[in-house]
């Protein structure tokens, strides 16, 4: 199975999860972890235990994040590091709607994670766009 977890500063992740669930429905294959402002790396890191613990030991996750070098994230992959799970992980940062819904809607059907990441990062790119009539 493969997991999807929206890592953020500040609440973007869960928000972005709030918007998941109102277009794709409740998925439980997918998590939020927020570093919010008043929390320090030891108790995030806690919560991406917890997260992280709740997945088979053969489950392969999707890492979707605001920031590449931001401590959310760099926490996230301490945790996920010690509990041996990095070969089976794929990262990318810059998340926005269009990457996490294709991320939802594709998962299944990309069975190796390095192709997969590369058709996120194409979807998240073509979700940027200017509208120019209206």
């Amino acid at each position: 199975m493969k997991n999807i977890v929206l890592v953020s500063h500040g609440e973007l992740a869960k928000g972005m999860h709030s918007v998941v669930k109102m277009i794709a429905g409740n998925r439980k294959e997918v998590y939020s972890l927020c570093l919010e402002p008043d929390m320090d790396a030891g108790t995030f890191k806690e919560a991406c235990s917890i997260v992280f613990a709740s997945f088979s030991k053969d489950d392969e996750i999707v890492l979707l994040t605001d920031i590449l070098s931001g401590s959310p994230i760099l926490n996230a992959l301490e945790v996920l590091k010690e509990e041996g799970r990095k070969e089976r992980t794929i990262v990318i940062g810059g998340m926005n709607m269009p990457m996490v819904l294709d991320a939802i809607y594709k998962k299944d059907h990309i069975e190796d994670l390095n192709a997969l990441k590369e058709e996120l990062i194409r979807e998240g790119r073509k979700g940027i766009q200017s509208l120019e009539t209206f």
